[in-house]
């Protein structure tokens, strides 16, 4: 077994969950201290990270490491560096940026989600590095933007820094599960347009609000009749149709029929399901009684669906089971990770397994467990042996 550095990456995960790297420019908080402390990290064991501006002060930071053992494939670990808001700080029993050990656990804001994921990356690889040479190279990156538009994820792919990587572990916290799936999300807006009109004189005008009433209606539907076309997934569960957001008309003009009004709609999805037929589907739900109707794409992010045979994830289930000593357990991600950019976009197979509890994240009293980092670090280190090793079994 691969030595690591077992009180290091415990130190390095409460180093970075201290950091209150959201991105809140009013705050003045952004990705940028975490990534400093990374890149930090990375040149103390004589690595040289590469930093890109995915956008201004939030940056991603991507070290090679060569094996020095020959030619061989490129495997990429992959984090993110930022952390949603830690939100009301009276539902929190402990500091949400304090990194405290407390019952085994490290309490934090990020613990889980997923900057003991990053660290045990980090970590991992210096450990293989140790060790002694191997084939090939390992890209380490912490990427930014992870919980908003992914700009990070999508940069790197835009910038060619994918092209030549084999495969990818993104350490997202699933709670030992392997998930080589995760459900695509599709997030539209649905803008209505009427005539504006006296409340009074109904007759002269064209009510948006009533059409938002129709495709309410029709978007269960649409939710019935994907489900009754897609089967429950395995591991991913249903399709899932879900108005979000409604506006229509002011509270100060409870008389006026408005012009104009607006439906959110999220969709979650499994393979098998087209983003394009259901974007066409809920346009054409829209439009009716004399309402124009623009749906707008904000987010189509398809679903992933990598075989369990592909080289990456059977070296990951390997590692699981020498590591733990217990069967790879599979599942898949209920909502979407860089891992979706890096495998739609970048055309590089992604598995995602991390510690910490796959509920956990974005909770207060957020958590995850200090043995659970350790184990995960060297399951992180076998897969990279057995990867760039081409031993997948």
């Amino acid at each position: 077994m691969i030595e690591v550095d077992a009180r290091g990456v415990v130190e390095f995960t409460q180093a970075l969950v201290r950091i209150p790297s959201t991105n809140d420019p009013a705050k003045g908080r952004s990705e940028l201290p975490a990534a400093e402390l990374v890149a930090a990290r990375m040149r103390e064991w004589g690595w040289e990270p590469v930093v890109y501006e995915a956008a201004p002060g939030r940056p991603n930071v991507v070290a090679v490491v060569e094996g020095g053992g020959g030619d061989g494939p490129t495997l990429m670990f992959e984090g993110h560096t930022d952390v949603v808001t830690e939100g009301d700080l009276s539902t929190w029993t402990v500091d949400p940026f304090g990194g405290e050990i407390r019952d085994g656990r490290l309490w934090g804001r990020g613990s889980a989600d997923m900057k003991s994921g990053l660290a045990a990356a980090l970590y991992a690889t210096r450990a293989l590095q140790l060790a002694g040479p191997f084939p090939g190279r390992i890209k380490v990156c912490a990427l930014a933007d992870e919980e908003g538009l992914m700009i990070g994820a999508h940069h790197f792919v835009e910038q060619g820094l994918a092209a030549d990587v084999d495969g990818a572990v993104v350490a997202e916290p699933e709670a030992g599960e392997i998930c080589a799936v995760a459900k695509g999300a599709l997030r539209l807006r649905v803008d209505l347009t009427g005539k504006m009109a006296h409340g009074a004189m109904p007759q002269h005008g064209r009510n948006p609000i009533q059409a938002v009433g129709t495709l309410l209606v029709a978007l269960r539907g649409l939710q019935e009749e994907l489900q009754g076309r897609h089967p429950a997934h395995e591991h991913l569960g249903e399709v899932y149709v879900t108005p979000t957001v409604v506006s229509a008309g002011t509270e100060e003009q409870v008389n006026v029929i408005p012009a104009t009004a607006s439906v959110f709609v999220d969709v979650r999805t499994i393979p098998g399901v087209d983003h394009k037929e259901v974007t066409d589907t809920v346009a054409a739900l829209a439009a009716a009684d004399g309402i124009t109707a623009e749906v707008t794409v904000l987010v189509d992010r398809p679903p992933v669906d990598v075989p369990l045979d592909t080289p990456v994830v059977a070296a990951l289930a390997a590692a699981h089971r020498d590591v733990t000593g217990e069967d790879p357990v599979y599942g898949g991600v209920p909502g979407s990770t860089d891992g979706t950019v890096l495998t739609h976009w970048g055309g590089v197979p992604s598995v995602v397994y991390g510690p910490g509890g796959k509920w956990i994240a974005h909770q207060a009293d957020e958590y995850v467990e200090v043995d659970e980092i350790v184990r995960c670090t060297r399951v992180f280190a076998e897969t990279a042996r057995r990867f760039l090793n081409g031993e997948l079994s």
